[in-house]
């Protein structure tokens, strides 16, 4: 599913979620670029926007 922003979700029940859920920018995590790294615990996570938009998280 694609959804620029939570209310662009149309599929039943997504939108009560979305509004318990934390929602965060993809581009300012990355400060206008196309990396970020992403700290859990002890392990540390790659997020990469591709050219095409999509969002790929990696370990």
């Amino acid at each position: 599913m694609t959804a620029s922003h939570p209310h662009d979700f149309t599929r039943p029940g997504t939108m009560a979620l979305a509004q318990h859920l934390p929602a965060h920018d993809a581009e300012a995590l990355t400060r206008g670029g196309n990396q970020a790294l992403i700290v859990l615990g002890e392990q540390v996570y790659q997020l990469r926007i591709t050219r095409a938009g999509k969002l790929i998280l990696t370990k």
